[in-house]
C-alpha cells in the first residue's frame, strides 16, 4: 500500500484508545498516513554525554547523576520536593514542582539520565525543567543516548506518547509500504526508500542520517506538488474553446472615459490576460501588484471583452465591504457602457434575490460583482466565461472550484495586493501565469512612515490634528475590538471612546469593525467617503481594499503585533489622492526580534514587491501565502525558500515525467494524485 492508503484510523494503534484518539483529533491527525506525516518540529540530541560542572554553560544538558539525598520544601499545597544529585565533577538540585510522585522514584543512591536546562541560583546548580529515565548498567536506554524528536503538541498529549504511537505506526506500516517514486529515478538522485525516509525523520540514529531522510521526503513532496501543476496545465490544455474577438468597443469606451491614461504595467498586463482570454484554452492568471496599483480597473477592462462577446463575468470578493465599493465603481465606470452590473452577497435576499437569480439565468446580467454567495447553490449563469477572484488567498482552493464549476471551463484570473516573490510564485502558482503592475499612477506620493514608542501617542495625536485642519481625514486601527481578560493592548471599543471624548472631542468620529451590522458599516464608509467624518476608528477590516482619496493619515497602535504585508496594506488605506499621506506606528516596548525586523522593513520601504521579500523571509512560505487557512499547498516538510534547489530538481524531473520519459508515470502517481485530490490540492 502506499502511504495515503493507510487510510485506518489511529485508534487501530496498539496503546491509543479513545481519550489519545480525541487529542490526536485535535491536531487533526484521524488515520495512520496522517500520524506517520506528523513530522518533528526539532530534535533533542542526547548521544553526547555531559556532566554537572558544564551544566550551566549549556541550553540544555545529558547526565548521568546519583541521588544523594531529598528534602521536602515549604507546606501545605506549596510543598515542593527537591532531590540533591551529583556526579564525577559537582552536585546539582532537582526541584520537582508539580511532581511530588517523583518521590517514591528518587530514592538515595539511585542512577538517573537527566535530560535538563540547569542554571546557578544563588551559588546553587539547580533545575526544574528536567525529564528523567532509571539508569540499568548493560540495558539500552529508551530515550538517552539517542537523538529523540520533537513534535507539534496539544493539550493532553504528551511526547512520551506521540514517540510510542509513531513507532508502533512504523511497525505497522514498514513491511507492506510501497514506494512512490520510481526505482530509476530514486536510485538516480539518490534517495531513500519510503520506509527507510520516514523512519530516519522520525527515529534518526545520527544527523547524516536525519539529513539524508529529510531531503528525501522533501523531493517527493515537491515533486508530488509539480506533477500535480503539469497535470493542470495538461487538463488544461485538452480543453479546445473558441471565443470571438469583437472590436473592443466597450474598451476603448472604457480607457477615454477615465481622466487619465493607463500606466505601461497596467497595458501590459491588460494585453497578458487579453491574450489569455482568446487563446484555444482556458487561461489561468495571478494579476500581483502594488496597493493602489489600478489592477482592478484592468480586470474590470479585461472584463469588457468577455462582455462584447456575449458571454457573463463573476467578480468575487473577500468581503461585502469591499465587495460593495467594487459594484459601486464598476457601476459608475461601466453602466453609462450599456454593461449591466448587479451586486450578490448572503444579505440581499427574498423575492430581490430572486429577481437577480432570474436575471443571470437569463443572460440579463453582464457582471456579478459579491462575496461567496456568487458560487452557492442555487446561482446559475447562462454562460459564464470569465471568474475574477480579488484578494485571492482569502479563498480557499475549493471555494475557486465552486465557481469554477458555474461555467463550462471559465477563464480564471486571480488578484492580489500583497505581491508574492517571483521565485514563491513559480513554486506554488506553477500552473499560472503571472503579470505584475509595479509602478503607480502618475502624480502618486509615497507615504511618509514614522515609527512612535507607546508613550508618545500624544504627539501622534498632534499631527493627526494638523492634518484633519488642512482638509485630511484619519485612520486609527488597533489589532482588537474589545478589552482582553489576556492580552494587555489597546482595543478599538474603548479607544473610540477615548479619542471621542478626551482626545477629538471637537471632530467626528466613527468606529467601524467585523461585529458592526453590515449596514451600518455601509453607512459609515459612505459617510466617511463623503468627508462627513474626520476620523475613522477601527480594526485591520480596513486592510483589503478600502479606498478613500481624502485619507491622508493612518494611526496603527501596537504595530509590532500586524505582520509586515499587513502594515503595508493597511498604510495603503492612505496615499490615493494627490496630496502628501503618513502613517504613524506605534509600537509598544518590549519589541523582539522579528517585530524590530517588520518595523524597519516598513519604516525603509514603500515598495510591495520588496516588502514581500523580507516578509517571506521573517514568516516564511506557508504562513506569508495564507495556506495554513486555506489548506493550499499545505507541505509537511517543504520550505520553498531554503528547499528551493530541491525545488529545481523536482520541476525538471516532473517535466521529464510528463514529457520526455513516460514510462516513469507510473500508476502510483496517478492514485496519489487522487489522494491530494480529495485533501484539497489543486488541479
Amino acid at each position: 500500500m502506499y502511504l495515503h492508503e493507510y487510510r485506518q484510523g489511529v485508534e487501530e494503534i496498539h496503546g491509543i484508545g479513545p481519550v489519545l484518539r480525541r487529542r490526536f483529533e485535535a491536531l487533526g491527525i484521524l488515520t495512520v498516513a496522517q500520524l506517520l506525516r506528523h513530522y518533528p518540529r526539532d530534535y533533542q540530541d542526547r548521544r553526547s554525554r555531559d556532566n554537572l560542572a558544564m551544566a550551566s554553560q549549556k541550553e540544555r544538558v545529558n547526565v548521568l547523576v546519583r541521588v544523594r539525598s531529598r528534602l521536602w520544601m515549604g507546606k501545605g499545597y506549596r510543598k515542593t520536593l527537591k532531590v540533591i544529585v551529583e556526579d564525577d565533577t559537582a552536585q546539582a538540585a532537582l526541584l520537582c514542582f508539580g511532581r511530588s510522585y517523583l518521590s517514591r522514584v528518587f530514592l538515595p543512591g539511585t542512577l538517573f539520565w537527566v535530560w535538563g536546562r540547569f542554571q546557578i541560583q544563588r551559588t546553587e546548580l539547580q533545575a526544574s525543567d528536567f525529564e528523567i529515565e532509571a539508569y540499568e548498567p548493560g540495558q539500552e536506554s529508551a530515550e538517552f543516548a539517542r537523538i529523540l524528536p520533537v513534535y507539534p503538541l496539544t493539550e493532553g498529549l504528551s511526547q512520551n506518547a506521540v514517540r510510542q504511537a509513531m513507532a508502533r505506526a512504523l511497525e505497522k506500516v514498514r513491511t507492506n509500504l510501497k514506494e512512490e517514486l520510481p526505482l530509476p529515478l530514486r536510485e538516480r538522485r539518490g534517495f531513500l526508500p519510503k520506509s527507510l525516509a520516514l523512519q530516519g525523520i522520525h527515529f534518526p540514529e545520527s544527523t547524516e542520517q536525519l539529513e539524508q531522510a529529510r531531503v528525501s521526503l522533501v523531493y517527493e513532496e515537491l515533486l508530488h506538488h509539480q506533477l500535480l501543476l503539469g497535470w493542470s496545465r495538461i487538463a488544461r490544455a485538452c480543453v479546445e474553446r473558441s471565443r470571438s474577438k469583437h472590436r473592443g468597443t466597450l474598451k476603448a469606451a472604457l480607457l477615454d472615459r477615465l481622466p487619465f491614461t493607463l500606466t505601461t504595467d497596467q497595458l501590459l498586463s491588460l494585453s497578458e490576460i487579453e491574450a489569455d482570454l482568446f487563446s484555444s484554452h482556458p487561461g489561468m492568471r495571478l494579476l500581483q501588484g502594488e496597493v493602489g496599483s489600478g489592477k482592478t480597473l484592468v480586470a474590470l477592462a479585461a472584463a469588457l471583452s468577455v462582455i462584447e462577446a456575449g458571454e457573463q463575468v463573476a467578480f468575487l470578493a473577500p468581503t461585502e465591504l469591499l465587495a460593495r465599493q467594487h459594484g459601486d465603481n464598476a457601476a459608475g465606470l461601466l453602466e453609462p457602457l450599456g454593461v449591466n452590473v448587479a451586486f450578490l452577497s448572503g444579505n440581499v435576499q427574498g423575492a430581490q434575490r430572486e429577481l437577480l437569480l432570474g436575471s443571470l439565468r437569463a443572460g440579463e446580467i453582464d457582471l456579478l460583482i459579491g462575496t461567496h454567495a456568487l458560487f452557492s447553490e442555487g446561482v446559475a449563469y447562462k454562460k459564464l466565461g470569465l471568474v475574477i477572484v480579488d484578494e485571492q488567498h482569502r479563498f480557499g482552493v475549493r471555494q475557486r472550484r465552486s465557481l469554477l464549476a458555474k461555467g463550462d471551463h471559465p477563464d480564471l484570473l486571480l488578484m492580489t495586493a500583497t505581491p508574492i516573490p517571483r521565485t514563491l510564485a513559480l513554486s506554488a502558482f506553477g500552473d499560472l501565469e503571472l503579470s505584475e503592475i509595479r509602478t503607480l499612477p502618475q502624480g502618486r506620493k509615497s507615504v511618509i512612515t514614522h515609527l512612535a514608542r507607546q508613550g508618545n501617542e500624544a504627539k501622534v495625536y498632534q499631527r493627526v490634528r494638523q492634518e484633519v485642519a488642512k482638509g485630511g481625514q484619519a485612520y486609527f486601527v488597533y489589532p482588537l475590538i474589545e478589552e482582553s481578560q489576556v492580552l494587555d493592548l489597546k482595543d478599538a471599543e474603548r479607544m473610540y471612546d477615548t479619542l471621542k471624548r478626551k482626545v477629538f472631542p471637537d471632530l467626528r468620529l466613527e468606529l467601524i469593525h467585523s461585529r458592526i451590522p453590515e449596514e451600518e458599516k455601509i453607512r459609515i464608509m459612505a459617510e466617511f467617503a463623503a468627508g462627513e467624518v474626520d476620523i475613522l476608528v477601527a480594526t485591520s477590516v480596513l486592510e483589503v481594499g478600502v479606498d478613500v482619496a481624502g485619507a491622508s493619515c493612518i494611526v496603527i497602535e501596537h504595530a509590532e503585533r500586524f505582520g509586515l504585508s499587513n502594515l503595508h496594506q493597511l498604510r495603503g488605506r492612505v496615499g490615493r489622492g494627490q496630496r502628501q499621506s503618513y502613517a504613524f506606528l506605534v509600537y509598544s516596548t518590549n519589541l523582539t526580534d522579528t517585530g524590530i525586523a517588520r518595523l524597519k522593513a516598513i519604516k525603509n520601504s514603500n515598495d510591495g514587491f520588496v516588502i514581500a521579500e523580507q516578509d517571506l523571509k521573517i514568516r516564511g512560505p506557508g504562513e506569508f501565502l495564507g495556506l495554513k487557512q486555506s489548506g493550499f499547498l499545505a507541505f509537511g516538510l517543504a520550505d520553498l525558500v531554503g528547499d528551493w534547489d530541491l525545488f529545481l530538481l523536482a520541476r525538471e524531473d516532473a517535466r521529464e515525467i510528463l514529457s520526455e520519459d513516460p514510462g516513469l508515470l507510473t500508476p502510483q502517481y496517478r492514485s496519489l494524485s487522487q489522494a491530494l485530490q480529495v485533501q484539497g490540492a489543486r488541479l
